[in-house]
């Protein structure tokens, strides 16, 4: 048994070991636990393989399409395992750079299954009469070998992350049917045909890259539009992009069964009470995350949940005192920067520094060509709560660093209060989103109106630009 730590972190994902930096910073002995690799689900499973395909992808559209350009080239070549090298390459790489980090840092690392065990009550050096005590939280290390590690702590910050949620569809275990962490590890000869269950910001990833490499992709999406927890404008938009450029899309499409045939693996679903098939040589289920907790509490240990998510206070404190959560696993936002901004709040209330508890200002970015993102209400969220708002949208086809470049049509849409002009939100599919949505959540986080954002000035040519224009009505 080690010497007793201010905190364990269990999850060394973004929220685990961003959290784990701040609480050294503070000055707090840290521990943190990893069962599997140092980045968690984002960097292994998740964010940065991900956008690391994308990022291919979007090289192989282009070479394709050079010629819009004026440039000759040939027909690109995809080496699959060439593509995987890279991807390992790159996580092995920012691995070793947390890794570096975290031993400047001087916090100890374990690895291996986490498990709270229960707390140990000590006494301290009080009065005789009424000893002080102090409460300890004590988990259980099981490494890969099985050994056992004890390590006791004041204070716990679970950070395990979330997996993929498979429904129980009959045929969702048959060979050739993947969830997104068994796609993002495939080396194979691309599919001549995907199938994608789910048209969340998973479906449409994936649905982007394998489109772009050549494979003929299919979407069938129960709800009634893609991206259904964003603005409606973004998701419709997307689906006529994704259209166009040959993915097949049914919205409002509840799957029934997978089966396997000589053609390859067969769908039937219900769409407009008909039901239909589609037959790929793949399928993805990508029907969302659910919180990751196997092996975290020994019996009798664990907080309050509800379904499977656990419950926190507003200072990420569960029904355990002492013990913390963040990120997939809590279930709010299933974001990586959720999760440290999470892990950031926590820390400081462990640490007894006084901290805004105010809801956190999250953006949500989708990585698809073009790129969404989005921040604050939308109008109709606005609306809803009786503000009294207004959008105002302006078009990239006027945009000059769009033109050049040959974007596709997109839109920067920021909504505002029509008395103040407070800006309240915005949504943008267009490119380079994804970077200049943080602008508007500055502007949102500090209260600025239009008027204050349109004083800045932006670069000729940028895509910047259209922010300019957007807040200038």
């Amino acid at each position: 048994m080690n010497n007793p730590y201010d905190l364990i972190i269990i999850g060394a994902g973004p929220g685990g070991y961003e959290a784990a930096f701040e609480a050294a910073r503070l000055g707090l002995h840290t521990a943190l636990i990893e069962k599997d690799s140092l980045g968690g689900t984002c960097l292994n499973r998740g964010c940065i393989p991900t956008k690391t395909l994308i990022h291919t992808a979007g090289l192989h559209d282009e070479i394709r399409q050079a010629s819009r350009f004026g440039i000759s080239s040939g027909s690109p070549i995809l080496d699959m395992q060439a593509v995987q090298r890279h991807k390992a390459d790159t996580i092995a790489s920012l691995q070793k750079g947390i890794a570096a980090r975290l031993k400047a840092a001087k916090i100890d690392v374990f690895y291996g299954v986490g498990t709270l065990t229960g707390i140990e009550t000590l006494s301290g050096p009080g009065d005789k009469a009424e000893p002080e005590q102090q409460s300890l939280h004590c988990v259980r290390i099981t490494d890969a070998d099985n050994s056992v590690t004890m390590l006791k702590a004041s204070h716990i910050l679970l950070a395990t992350g979330s997996m993929p949620s498979v429904p129980p569809i009959p045929g969702h275990d048959l060979p050739g049917v993947m969830t997104s962490d068994e796609l993002l590890s495939y080396g194979g000869e691309p599919f001549e045909s995907l199938l994608i269950i789910g048209g969340g910001v998973i479906g449409v990833e994936f649905a982007g890259i394998w489109q772009a490499f050549g494979t003929k992709v299919t979407i069938l999406e129960a709800l009634p539009s893609l991206l259904a927890n964003l603005d409606r404008e973004l998701g419709q938009s997307l689906k006529l992009s994704m259209k166009k450029k040959g993915t097949d899309i049914h919205t409002g499409a509840a799957v029934q069964s997978l089966t396997r045939t000589e053609d390859g693996i067969c769908c039937s679903y219900l769409e407009k009470e008909q039901t239909q098939t589609v037959t790929a040589q793949a399928v993805l289920v990508a029907t969302g995350r659910r919180p990751y907790t196997q092996g975290l509490f020994a019996e009798g240990c664990a907080p309050a949940t509800e379904r499977g998510r656990i419950l926190t206070d507003e200072y990420y404190e569960t029904t355990i005192p002492g013990i913390y959560a963040i990120g997939d696993v809590i279930g709010q936002v299933q974001l990586a920067h959720a999760a440290a901004a999470q892990g950031l709040q926590a820390v400081r209330h462990i640490a007894g520094i006084p901290d805004s508890t105010a809801p956190l200002l999250i953006p949500s970015c989708v990585y698809t060509t073009p790129e969404i993102a989005s921040v604050g209400m939308t109008l109709d969220e606005a609306k809803a709560k009786g503000i009294a708002a207004a959008s105002h949208k302006v078009l990239s086809s006027a945009n000059g660093k769009s033109v050049l470049t040959l974007q596709e049509r997109g839109f920067v849409k920021v909504i505002y209060e029509e008395d103040t002009h407070t800006i309240l939100g915005a949504q943008m599919l267009c490119a380079r989103a994804t970077d200049m949505i943080s602008e508007f959540t500055e502007a949102i986080h500090h209260h600025l109106t239009l008027e204050d954002l349109a004083e800045v000035i932006h670069p000729h040519p940028s895509f910047s630009e259209m922010i300019a224009e957007a807040v200038r009505i």
